[in-house]
Order: C-alpha cells, then sequence, then structure tokens
C-alpha cells in the first residue's frame, strides 16, 4: 500500500475519531489570568534554583521568547471595531459594547506605531531573567569571557536579546557580548518559516477537523452577543462565536501591554475558560507533537541538535573559545512562542507533551500559559565535578528545574545521560 494512501486511511481515521470524542471540553476552571494563555505576561519568580558545593557552572545554553509585547497586528482590533460601529450605528449596542468599544479604541491608540513592538514589560521580563541567571551563576560571569546572543529578524526578538544582555553585564562586566540576528539564523529560532514542509502543514486540512469540531460545540457566542445587542443582525451563530473569540484574543493580550486585564468585566469564568480552550487547542494541534502529526515538533531537530553539538565541544574540550584569550561562557538564542513549543515538545519534557485522540481532554493535560507565557524560556546549565571532572547538565523552563521523570531524585543529570536522552528523542525522528 502506498504512503499516500496509507496518509489517506490515517487522515480518515484521525477525522472521525475526532467528531465522535472531540464534542464538548471538559470543563476547566482556570483563573482569569491562566486564560490569557500564551498571551500571559512571564511569571513572578521567587526562589532560584540552587545547585550542589561540588559542581561549578561552565556552560550555559538559554532558549527563550520574546517578552511582553504589544499586539502582533492590528486586525483583530479592526474587526471588533468594525463591528461595534456597526452595532452603534445599527442602534443595538449595549453599554457593555460601548465600554468595548471604548477599551478596544484605547488598545489601538495605545499601539499605534507600535503593533508587536517589545513593551516596557517585555524589557523588563528578560533583564529580570538575566539578572537571575547572574545571581545564580555569578561564577560562571565573574571572570572575563565572551557571550553570543543570536535572534531572529523580528524586531521585538532584537530587542528582547538587548534587554536580556543589559540585565546580564553592565560597564563594568568582565564579559563581552555579541549580538547577531537576521533570517539567516532562522533554522535554528524560526524553524516554522525556515522547513517549508511545516507551512505547507498549517495550511493543510490535517488538523482543521478536530479544531473546528471542537471550536464548534465549545465557542460561546453569548460575550459578543452582549455587547452589539440582542437585534444584531449576525450571519448565523458561527459568526457570533467566531467574534466571541476575536473578542477574547484582544482583551487577552492587554496584560502584555501593561494595561490592566479586563476580561472579568466581559466574560464569565466559564466562558472566559471555554475561549481559551480553543485557542489552546489551536496552539496544541498547531505547534505540538499529536496523534494527527509529529511534524510541529520536527522542526525543532536542528535546534536541539546545535544544543547538543555545543555541550558535547565543551565537555571534549573544557571550554569553548571565540578569541585565543576569551573563553565563551553562554550562548542565548531568542525567538518566539513558536521556537519554544517544538524544542520542549521534541525533548518531551513533562507536560509538554499529550498524546490523545480525545480533543476535548486537552483543556486539562497541555497548557500554553504554563509552557510559553511571554519571555518563555529553556535553559541548559552544564556543570563540571569538582572532584572527578565529570559533566552534568541541569534543564531548567521558565526557570524551574525539570525532573524528565516523576522517579528521577535529582533534575540534575549526568551530561552522557542527558545526552542519550535527547538523542533518543532526535533518532525516532530521522
Amino acid at each position: 500500500m502506498s504512503r499516500f494512501l496509507i496518509s489517506i486511511i490515517y487522515i480518515i481515521i484521525v477525522g472521525t475519531s475526532v467528531f465522535a470524542r472531540g464534542g464538548s471540553g471538559e470543563t476547566t476552571d482556570y483563573s482569569f489570568r491562566d486564560c490569557e494563555g500564551s498571551l500571559t505576561p512571564y511569571p513572578e519568580i521567587t526562589e532560584l534554583a540552587g545547585y550542589p558545593d561540588s559542581l561549578t557552572p561552565v556552560f550555559i545554553n538559554h532558549v527563550g521568547r520574546h517578552g511582553s509585547r504589544f499586539p502582533a497586528s492590528d486586525a483583530h482590533c479592526r474587526s471588533l471595531q468594525k463591528v461595534l460601529r456597526r452595532a452603534t450605528e445599527l442602534g443595538t449596542i449595549t453599554p457593555l459594547g460601548c465600554r468595548l468599544n471604548e477599551l478596544n479604541d484605547e488598545i489601538i491608540r495605545r499601539s499605534a506605531g507600535k503593533w508587536g513592538a517589545l513593551d516596557s514589560l517585555g524589557e523588563a521580563e528578560q533583564s529580570g531573567i538575566a539578572g537571575r541567571l547572574l545571581q545564580s551563576y555569578r561564577e560562571l560571569f565573574s571572570n572575563q569571557g565572551e557571550v553570543i546572543a543570536i535572534s531572529s529578524h523580528s524586531p521585538r526578538s532584537i530587542a528582547s536579546a538587548e534587554a536580556f544582555i543589559s540585565g546580564l553585564g553592565d560597564a563594568d562586566s568582565p564579559m563581552h557580548f555579541t549580538l547577531f540576528s537576521g533570517k539567516e539564523y532562522d533554522s535554528i529560532v524560526r524553524p516554522f518559516d525556515y522547513f517549508k514542509s511545516f507551512p505547507e502543514y498549517l495550511k493543510s486540512n490535517r488538523w482543521h477537523p478536530p479544531y473546528s469540531g471542537y471550536f464548534k460545540h465549545n465557542a460561546p457566542s453569548a460575550p459578543i452577543r452582549r455587547a452589539l445587542g440582542k437585534n444584531y443582525p449576525f450571519k448565523n451563530d458561527a459568526e457570533a462565536r467566531d467574534l466571541s473569540l476575536i473578542e477574547y484574543y484582544v482583551l487577552a493580550g492587554c496584560s502584555a501591554m501593561s494595561m490592566p486585564n479586563p476580561m472579568e468585566e466581559f466574560f464569565t469564568s466559564e466562558e472566559a475558560n471555554a475561549l481559551w480552550s480553543c485557542f489552546n487547542l489551536r496552539q496544541y494541534l498547531q505547534r505540538s507533537e499529536s496523534v494527527i502529526s509529529s511534524l510541529p515538533v520536527e522542526i525543532a531537530a536542528p535546534l536541539l541538535k546545535n544544543i547538543i553539538q555545543i555541550n558535547d565541544c565543551v565537555t571534549s574540550e573544557g571550554y569553548l573559545r571565540i578569541k585565543e584569550d576569551d573563553k565563551l561562557r553562554a550562548i542565548l538564542r531568542f525567538g518566539h512562542g513558536e521556537t519554544i513549543l517544538p524544542l520542549v515538545g521534541l525533548m518531551r519534557l513533562p507536560g509538554c507533551r499529550y498524546l490523545t485522540d480525545d480533543f476535548a481532554s486537552v483543556a486539562r493535560n497541555w497548557h500554553d500559559f504554563d509552557i510559553i507565557p511571554m519571555a518563555a524560556n529553556v535553559q541548559f546549565i552544564l556543570f563540571r565535578a569538582k572532584d572527578s571532572g565529570n559533566y552534568y547538565c541541569r534543564i531548567l523552563l521558565n526557570e524551574s528545574p525539570v525532573r524528565l521523570h516523576a522517579e528521577d531524585s535529582s533534575s540534575i543529570y549526568p551530561w552522557s545521560s542527558l545526552r542519550e536522552y535527547l538523542n533518543s528523542c532526535l533518532s525516532i525522528r530521522q
């Protein structure tokens, strides 16, 4: 049987199971803050991850998402503005709709000339992460050395790298920082653009059936109806559901541009959870491994290989040099949520990989707000044992140490065993 025919049969089977098992979602009761999803600002970190005195930090690989930002574009705000103005003209708009109109206009006003740009909050997030990195591993950064930062060509990623560097060093720092940015680094920090097969996957109908089926059964139309009025001439209920999701997305992004979270004013807790679950499922299907496809995580293979290779060079030579007298202390990479999700999914980090044909269960088991808040990051801290000279490595997700298996007694692993694990994540996809 040809691979093409097998694929067609698989899609039919998956599509059938979607509509059989992907109806009404499991009820969730996450906070309004959590329901901001991947638009949530970076969480407050109050505790640093310590490590034994017997270990010396020798190298850091950092992969980060840009920090909190203004809305990526004006598209959703303009769509919302259009229907609110029409409701005003028709005389159907409610007092709540008038309030929504004012807030939407305020978002447009604040974002003018800044669409997609890093907010001051995003700068603070990046410098804060860097400051804690410096505090935790001051021994590594106390001597002369080099730090390389690599950013995608996106201005908000470049600005994030600059803010991070600012938080990591000052005029008296012994470190020398070099920032590289541009499309030539896309295979590492923007793999979703680099791999031609991935845009084709996004355009295909492979992930649409489960998402559309779930959205139809779970997205409420009530929020936008309360705003536009009971006599507003919606084409159908599908249009009202679509507009409610647009309303959700506009409001969920307010905190990331340093505005108060207004969601409680416009949604019930049940509505906010339902709309978030739709947005969360879309990201799950597009950016994470699922029973439909492993392609969304396979695009992170070059990045993971790069990290492994660099750690191998450090452990084999004891250090890396950029210049004759300067050891390389860290490589910092700055991209997007779509950079982080494939990487952590490829590595099968706890909470980042969930396989099921019951897509209604995703909201309970896979959370974008935990994995990729604004400024999300993955850090690989390489240590050398003072007595044996052996190398160890710890992975942190959003500055929290990761235990690959629940039974593991420590989050710090011998590099040889962690290397074997990471290569096993790659090998099944080669």
